[in-house]
């Protein structure tokens, strides 16, 4: 193998050690450059004859139209705020040099090629759902509702989302009270059902007690996180590359809610400041913002009138639970035949057919061959399970959906967030005092939420606590579903959507018992404090560091 056929003298080489973690081997990685040039660099590599570190050197280094040295930011005369400004001056001075380069190539997927660290403060829980439905190219991480307690106030009020359209309207005084009552009820019940569970599961002598109180924390804050409302504000951190962040604000853009729309706003005045080539289009006057939003709206108004034609004569779903509604019965055979393929010469169509004419035995021995070998669910199948595809819909409390909708591989939609289908009373509260409680506090959203919608449905979501049931659908390749079921059914895992994800594998395996073998490490037993295992090994972890320092 050549390691490498470029030369360079002694200075170009301690430039390019700055940037490049070897000077000499031909694999090595980027560091100290700005999205902005290593997304831009990468686009010229892909038509160019120069290895990459040539091409830093001649193309952007030396090249005063990039405006590389403040960009990259390694002055050490200036100060830290000024050499910060001589950065985002340079950025927008060099924008059109970057902008065409990026434009030249015609490819959207030039925009993959950098990407952005992205802190989303004080949103609602409804704004955090929206943002993780764009899924490809970005990776959210949000604030847990069973790790931290959300009844935090700040200047004397709690912390919710306080809808600029409900403040200034005459819902304004139940939207508030309503969501102050769900707080307040959330905080008054914590010493209670934490001395429940406390009782019913006393501590083992054994267990550390930094292992028993965050799961105790955890059991007690699973119990009472629905009654949180939908606008209770959290934090998200989400990196994505350029073409994620993009396509997120066009839509955010097109929102018909003000927190969505100042999110896009504000994400793009943001993002401009790191990534301004990757984002462009997604400013308001741009032209494929423009096309993008007259789009959308015509789009939904269409569909939105077909369903209110239709919808007076359709079946609601009510009950809460899990169905498979859709899944192809040949479907064994074609995971069969596309396990086989790579290593025959045959056609896949020619596979499907001969697989469908072996022996049940047979055919099992070939899907045992992609399950047996796997020791735990980090081993991932092969892309052959892709071939089987389930639709599921279900009916849930929206905590559950809330931590089932981050699975991005896969397709999914919801309905509006309503009091309509009822709402999840923890096992832990029934036939308690502080059942009454819940229940009162439930009912009192319901009003609320019943009164608002008449005249503003979206609005009205923000006041729908996370115990009530929202009605969503799953469509899901076996691979997908298999990481899923697995890691969703783990013993740390909240005890609604482990429910869950071990009907969803029940469900598959019942109607192809084939597939069963792919499910071997999903959980179906119950855990009464889940998070106890967890939390002990993380401490005997934390033990044994310290221990070695």
């Amino acid at each position: 193998m050549i390691e490498n056929y470029e030369e360079f003298t002694e200075s170009q080489l301690k430039i390019l050690n700055r940037y490049v973690t070897h000077t000499t081997s031909n694999i090595f990685a980027l560091r100290n450059l700005p999205e902005v040039i290593k997304g831009a660099l990468f686009s010229r590599y892909s038509r160019s004859i120069l290895g990459l570190r040539t091409l830093l050197l001649k193309e952007f280094i030396l090249n005063e139209e990039t405006a590389f040295a403040n960009i990259a930011g390694h002055s050490t005369e200036e100060s830290e705020e000024q050499d910060i400004e001589n950065q985002i001056m340079a950025i927008r001075k060099a924008q059109n040099f970057y902008d065409r380069i990026l434009d030249g190539y015609g490819d959207d997927s030039i925009g993959e090629l950098g990407g952005a660290h992205l802190a989303l403060e004080n949103i609602s829980m409804l704004a955090a759902k929206v943002i993780e439905d764009c899924r490809i190219g970005g990776s959210p991480l949000e604030k847990s509702t069973r790790y931290i307690y959300f009844d935090q106030k700040f200047q004397d009020e709690y912390l919710f989302y306080r809808e600029p359209i409900l403040m200034t309207s005459a819902y304004r005084d139940l939207y508030v009270s309503t969501c102050n009552s769900l707080f307040d009820t959330y905080s008054r019940l914590i010493p209670g059902v934490t001395e429940i569970i406390e009782k019913k599961f006393p501590r083992d002598p054994s267990i550390s007690n930094v292992a028993y109180t965050a799961a105790l924390r955890a059991k007690v804050l699973d119990c009472l996180r629905g009654l949180l409302p939908a606008s209770a504000l959290t934090n998200m951190g989400v990196y994505g590359n350029g073409r994620f962040f993009e396509t997120m604000i066009q839509k955010l853009n097109c929102s018909s809610l003000a927190e969505l729309q100042e999110i896009g706003k504000k994400s793009y005045q943001e993002l401009g400041k790191v990534v301004p080539s990757f984002i462009r289009r997604a400013e308001a006057s741009h032209k494929h913002q423009k096309t993008f939003s007259h789009f959308t709206e015509q789009l939904e108004n269409e569909i939105k009138l077909m369903a209110q034609q239709h919808d007076p004569f359709l079946d609601k779903m009510d009950i809460p639970g899990v169905k498979l509604i859709c899944y192809d019965p040949d479907s064994p055979y074609r995971v069969g035949a596309a396990l086989l393929f790579h290593h025959t010469d045959v056609g896949l169509l020619e596979l499907q057919e001969y697989c469908r004419k072996l022996p049940d035995e047979e055919l099992g021995r070939i899907l045992d061959a992609a399950a047996q070998c796997r020791d735990n669910r980090r081993h991932k199948s092969p892309r052959a399970l892709e071939h089987a595809t389930f639709t599921f819909e279900m009916l849930a409390d929206f905590g559950i959906y809330r931590d089932l909708q981050r699975h991005r591989m896969l397709t999914q939609e919801r309905q509006l967030l309503t009091c309509n289908f009822g709402y999840y009373t923890p096992e832990e509260l029934q036939n308690t005092p502080m059942e009454a409680e819940y229940i009162a506090a439930m009912d009192q959203a319901r009003k609320a939420y019943d009164i608002i919608a008449k005249e503003l449905p979206e609005e009205a979501q923000y006041v729908v606590p996370m115990a009530y049931n929202i009605h969503w659908y799953f469509h899901v390749n076996l691979r997908a579903l298999q990481w899923l079921c697995e890691l969703r059914s783990s013993p740390a895992g909240h005890p609604g959507y482990r429910h869950v994800a071990q009907e969803l594998a029940k469900q598959v395996s019942s109607v192809l018992p084939q597939f069963e073998r792919f499910f071997k490490f999903v959980d179906y037993e119950g855990y009464m404090l889940g998070r106890l295992g967890q939390e002990i090994r993380s401490d005997q972890k934390k033990t044994h560091l310290n221990s070695d320092v």
